[in-house]
């Protein structure tokens, strides 16, 4: 697991890395801000198409064996991308056909090295691994962007995707090493339980629908889908957000941001940390974290002054990562082991659409109101939905029953229902 979460911090330094200078190097071909969006729309779009395949080839192939090419074909792009830059050959074309590439491989990757981080740990430190997964991010984030303006300047753009190469080398060359812990819960496609999966490699229950099916039927996934994306429509995109808040009525510059954007990011940390101590996450408590995320988000709205954002900021950002890690945690356990990759699948289509349409509606919606307006309005959505949901799931919830022996005495409890 040290193993794993060295890589994986080097894998997610090389990738803001490369995200960083990819933004520049967009700006720098076509000096558009809209192409330089294009771009990063293209990488996210082939998870809205294609991750229901990509969760199905990760239930059905070997987990390490799945990880680590996907990891070498990463590298291999990256490199592609290095080559092409310093030889200056790299247009915006090309640029984009990388980026589709890079997103097509994702929908395989992502599940796939999410699982495989589980198969680390005891199955009741699985959270925990989660939370430490989430700590790995954010630094990996933080430490990317920064190390992006140095390499640039001393080495080059190419030299930042060499190095993103690099670091996917690096995790395909780990994970050949790695060991389930005892204990833990180890992926169904490590272990052909039936025959005919031994001989055909599918069956009934390794189709994509099979995965589709099981997401629609289970009310707490369902839940958690709701909550993450009225969540993520309405709040949460702070880059957005707060931009325009610290810009415009709070009459700061981009210093300003930079300011609070800095305090966002020790949140998510200091909440991964607080995320990697939950031992029995539910979707009730990312739905309580989500509506007092909310809250505070209408607090925000309301900050007379830059001081008192930064004062709200942090624990905006701590609940965000909190809420995320335990949700995360759920998606990740709920499911049996064999529909695992699937049900991340599901989950990766359903998160683009709200990635793609979540800014657009909130952009709309300040231009209706205001970033004030806004904020506000959206925070009180957030709240007063999964409030609404917390209250009627409550009320659906059946209650034990004592039931009585012939002879009166009490021996025993029934419950009429178990709570979705």
């Amino acid at each position: 697991m040290r193993w794993w979460s060295v890589a994986n911090f080097l894998s997610n330094a090389g990738t803001w890395m490369q995200l960083t200078v990819q933004n520049l190097l967009v700006l720098q071909i076509t000096g558009s801000a809209a192409a330089t969006g294009l771009s990063m729309s293209v990488q996210a779009a082939p998870a809205l198409f294609m991750s229901l395949l990509g969760g199905t080839a990760v239930d059905r192939w070997s987990l390490k064996l799945t990880a680590a090419v996907s990891q070498a074909l990463l590298g291999a792009v990256a490199f592609t991308t290095a080559v092409l830059v310093v030889l200056d050959r790299l247009d915006l074309t090309s640029l984009m056909v990388l980026a589709a590439v890079t997103g097509m491989i994702a929908t395989v990757d992502g599940p796939a090295c999410a699982l495989l981080g589980n198969d680390l740990v005891p199955v009741e430190d699985v959270p925990s691994a989660i939370g430490v997964g989430a700590l790995i991010h954010n630094a990996g984030r933080l430490v990317g962007t920064a190390l992006a303006g140095v390499t640039v300047g001393f080495l080059g753009t190419g030299a930042a995707y060499a190095a993103n190469g690099l670091s996917f080398l690096f995790v395909a060359s780990v994970i050949p090493f790695l060991r389930p812990a005892p204990g833990a819960v180890r992926h169904a496609a490590h272990v052909r339980a039936a025959p005919h999966r031994e001989r055909a490699g599918s069956g009934p229950d390794m189709t994509v629908r099979q995965g589709l099916i099981f997401f629609v039927r289970r009310p707490r996934l369902v839940a958690l889908a709701a909550i993450t994306g009225i969540s993520s429509v309405f709040g949460r995109n702070y880059g957005l957000t707060l931009a325009v808040l610290v810009t415009g009525p709070l009459a700061g510059g981009a210093g300003s941001f930079g300011t609070v954007s800095t305090v966002l990011a020790g949140g998510g940390i200091l909440g991964a940390v607080l995320g990697a101590r939950l031992r029995r996450p539910s979707v009730r408590l990312v739905g309580t974290l989500a509506a007092a995320g909310g809250l505070l988000q209408v607090a925000a709205a309301l900050s007379p002054s830059l001081v008192v954002l930064l004062v709200l900021v942090l624990p905006m950002a701590v609940v965000e990562s909190v809420s995320d890690t335990a949700g995360t945690a759920v998606l990740q356990t709920d499911p049996p082991a064999h529909l695992r990759g699937r049900v991340l699948g599901v989950w990766s289509s359903i998160g683009t659409v709200w990635g793609l349409g979540g800014p657009p509606a909130l952009g709309l919606l300040m231009e209706l109101a205001g970033a004030r307006g806004a904020l506000v309005t959206g925070g009180l959505i957030i709240a007063t939905a999964i409030g609404a949901g917390i209250v009627l799931h409550t009320r659906r919830t059946p209650v034990p029953v004592t039931l009585p022996t012939r002879d009166g005495d009490v021996t025993g409890r029934a419950k009429l229902g178990t709570a979705a």
